[in-house]
């Protein structure tokens, strides 16, 4: 199904998932879309496999967390999810050679805590893989301490799809 893309969010320079500048990182964007909902979406590489040509299910695992977990960024700018709870389902196996997206949402939120749930969509629709999740919310001046550098949290400057396949 096709999504409208309303903004890419930020990326950081060495962040094992959306680090720009981290060469073992997943490189992944993160884009807000119509409705509310968050994706997240990069392109695997040999070293991410798990068994020949698949992709491994601690990778399918932390782009849903970092998906969902980012999803509470399109209402509250600076507030972040740390995981707290995730449970994964996998029911398909994540290809290698292709685009992965996962698309995630908060489905509760409270005044400390929210929940999400999200999956990892195959090109035919087929969901592979599906979390759900509690978090503590938190902004990245308390996750970080005082290594927080604002100089390494960056705007994504990949150029904004107007439309992502879901």
């Amino acid at each position: 199904m096709e999504r409208k893309v309303r903004a890419a969010q930020n990326v950081s320079r060495m962040c094992l998932v959306c680090g720009v500048e981290n060469p073992s990182g997943l490189g992944a964007r993160f884009l807000e879309l119509e409705g509310g909902e968050l994706a997240g979406v990069f392109r695997p590489r040999p070293e991410h496999q798990g068994y020949p040509g698949r992709l491994h299910g601690g990778i399918a695992s932390t782009i849903l967390d970092e998906t969902i977990g980012r999803a509470i960024n399109i209402v509250e700018p600076g507030t972040w999810g740390v995981t707290v709870e995730l449970t994964v389902r996998y029911r398909a196996p994540v290809p290698l050679d292709g685009e992965v997206r996962a698309v995630g949402r908060i489905t509760e939120d409270s005044r400390k805590l929210f929940r999400g749930t999200g999956e990892i969509v195959l090109d035919d629709g087929t969901v592979a893989v599906e979390a759900s999740g509690r978090y503590l919310r938190m902004p990245i001046e308390l996750i970080a301490g005082d290594d927080f550098d604002g100089s390494q949290w960056i705007e994504d400057e990949r150029p904004l799809l107007e439309i992502l396949d879901l």
